[in-house]
């Protein structure tokens, strides 16, 4: 993806020289040439990539929390070399890649491949979430405030030494299918002064006691490959028996103090660079 190529090549790059420099039976000289720079890269980011395992067919997440059919065309990367990638080759704060259950690749793509898309899941348990505002809710007010509240969020990413973030609006307005639980929509963000906006393609899957996110990370231009998969994506993802949003007792469970317009405003996880 070329918006986080740059910072990536540079990090990896610095990584790699600090590598080769620490090695003195490699005895490397103190200034490396840009082939050498080069072939650092290469050989940092295979071992990191190599080292992955991906899987096929039926996953379960988190324990029988839920299942996931890996979609024709897909392939499935564990929780821990999911974090690897958020944290170490995208360069996400650590604390936005916690509780990641995975994440979906394009079967012919790796973490670092140009022009390509991931989906990260993970799942939060805040309480059965009442959907009974869903045909209630004006998607245009709502995204005004969530780009003003944007706004304010960003003063605590330039603190913390990251880009700041636009949302430009939405790339596709919030759906909901009612009789399944399934939420989706897409948000087109900018990152600092990035020429190319990236895409955010959220997925929200109800439950009885929380939602499994689902969060399509990509470029502004894939928008048109990306949405015809969003319908596989979601219908490969479900709640096992005792989980589900009909499985909801009142008497026992907590209610979430929110519905579906504050869960679509609400965290997102997106690439900082």
């Amino acid at each position: 993806m070329r918006l986080r190529n740059s910072i990536l090549l540079a990090s990896l790059l610095c990584l790699a020289v600090f590598q080769l420099r620490a090695n003195d039976s490699l005895q490397v000289e103190t200034q490396l040439t840009d082939e050498e720079l080069m072939l650092a890269y290469a050989a940092y980011t295979d071992s990191i990539v190599g080292s992955f395992n991906y899987q096929e067919g039926t996953v379960i997440l988190q324990d029988g929390l839920a299942t996931i059919q890996v979609p024709e065309g897909f392939k499935f990367l564990n929780a821990e070399d999911s974090k690897t990638v958020l944290v170490d080759l995208w360069g996400n704060p650590d604390s936005g890649s916690e509780g990641s259950l995975g994440m979906l690749f394009p079967e012919q793509d790796s973490p670092l491949s140009d022009s390509s898309f991931a989906i990260n899941i993970s799942y939060t348990e805040e309480g059965y979430i009442d959907d009974g505002d869903a045909n209630e809710i004006d998607y245009s007010e709502l995204l005004t405030g969530m780009q003003e509240d944007t706004e304010l969020e960003n003063e605590y990413r330039v603190e913390a030494g990251y880009e700041p973030i636009s949302l430009v609006g939405w790339a596709s307005p919030p759906f909901y299918d009612a009789p399944n639980k399934k939420l989706h929509w897409a948000k087109e963000l900018r990152f600092g002064d990035s020429p190319e906006n990236t895409l955010n393609y959220s997925i929200r899957i109800l439950g009885r006691r929380g939602f499994l996110e689902m969060n399509v990370i990509a470029e502004m231009f894939m928008l048109d490959e990306v949405k015809p998969k969003i319908e596989p994506i979601v219908s490969s993802v479900d709640f096992n028996s005792g989980n589900t949003y009909a499985d909801f007792d009142p008497s026992i469970d907590d209610v979430a103090v929110y519905g579906i317009g504050a869960l679509i405003a609400g965290k997102m996880l997106a690439k900082v660079g």
